[in-house]
């Protein structure tokens, strides 16, 4: 009989201790200035680099991560070089019709319309004036892409709300609006 309360007891020590550990906060911390780093200001003053500030510009040459460098400038000249030598890089495959338009409609259709002539909500009620029909212009896919990346006139730039996959899918859609004008 002793030894069965010996190991109900021993038993009831050992859920006892194993009820008081907690995963979520360990007992010990090694090297705790790796779980609580020491804050410091952006723009205060610091030792650490040679110029003695806090924030650092990035070095010279670097791109950010997932960005692609769009190698023609924001210039006239550069719009018409786009106009007259980019191609789209999507193949048939990649072309999406249904994803084009649900860009487009989100994007653009408030000032060039439904359709592509010009007669969106905002220029019915005269927020902008002078957006253009597509029928009017000399567009290409890559006129297109320059000028949803860049923007242009009173059309400001879309790059930050559209990946550059996003962009020729609104390019490929405005050309099919074009060709039903």
């Amino acid at each position: 009989m002793k030894t069965v309360y010996k190991i109900t007891l021993l038993f009831g020590i050992t859920i006892l201790v194993a009820s008081c550990h907690n995963n979520k906060a360990p007992n010990y911390q090694y090297f705790p200035n790796m779980y609580e780093s020491v804050g410091y200001e952006t723009y205060s003053e610091s030792s650490a680099f040679k110029n003695g500030k806090e924030g650092q510009l990035p070095a010279p040459g670097t791109i950010n991560r997932g960005f692609e460098p769009f190698e023609y400038e924001n210039t006239t000249a550069g719009y018409e070089l786009a106009k007259a030598n980019l191609v789209s890089p999507l193949d048939s495959l990649d072309r999406n019709s249904d994803k084009g338009k649900e860009l487009f409609d989100i994007y653009c259709i408030s000032c060039h319309g439904a359709t592509g002539n010009g007669k969106g909500k905002l220029v019915e009620r005269e927020k902008f004036l002078g957006v253009p029909s597509y029928k009017d212009r000399v567009i290409t896919e890559g006129s297109v892409f320059f000028v949803v990346t860049y923007g242009l006139n009173s059309m400001g730039s879309h790059a930050n709300q559209l990946s550059a996959h996003e962009r020729w899918l609104v390019a490929d859609y405005v050309l099919k609006l074009k060709s039903q004008l």
